[in-house]
């Protein structure tokens, strides 16, 4: 049934998994701990979370913030960072998402966009996004693409943030990506 490099490739996989499964003889844990992934502390919700002005309308209390923009042909979903401006695009001028539509702004193209754009953000690790979209009526097509958004796993309020500070942990963080103990 399995020819002789099947059964070698099948011993040489079992060696590897009962390796990689081993404990390590360093059990000690680091005093300092490098993060290399920037947006790890928004996701644990102790990064920083700007306010804005208290004037302003929409408000800028957020890390991620969902836009969408219906234009003359095509609508465009994003999802933008605070600081790094457009992180995730889906749009239905895209070949791939207008191949399969009949049109590009009719409802059918709403509830899909809004079904790409959260396989995105899932993909990408987003789950909670701002949402200040006030959709028009109850059941038209804005409507629809945020209920198809929620549907699909993306929360569409983001959760507030933790001040460590005030929780009186010995956890100092630095330029967004180092946690120290003191």
């Amino acid at each position: 049934m399995f020819s002789i490099h099947g059964v070698k490739l099948i011993n040489r996989l079992k060696q590897c998994r009962q390796a990689s499964t081993n404990l390590s003889k360093n059990g000690d844990i680091a005093p300092v701990f490098t993060n290399r992934n920037p947006r790890n502390l928004e996701k644990i919700r102790v990064a920083y979370k700007p306010d804005g002005y208290h004037v302003e309308k929409p408000g800028r209390r957020f890390w991620h913030k969902l836009h969408l923009k219906a234009s003359g042909r095509y609508l465009t979903a994003t999802i933008n960072h605070f600081e790094n401006g457009e992180v995730i695009k889906a749009s239905t001028s895209e070949w791939a998402i207008k191949k399969q539509l009949y049109r590009t702004l009719d409802t059918s193209a709403y509830i899909n966009l809004g079904r790409v754009l959260a396989d995105r953000c899932l993909q990408s690790g987003i789950i909670e996004v701002s949402c200040n979209i006030q959709p028009p009526t109850q059941n038209g097509k804005v409507a629809l693409f945020l209920k198809t958004l929620q549907q699909n796993g993306v929360t569409l309020e983001e959760r507030l943030s933790i001040n460590l500070a005030d929780l009186g942990t010995s956890i100092v963080l630095k330029n967004h990506g180092k946690l120290q103990n003191k």
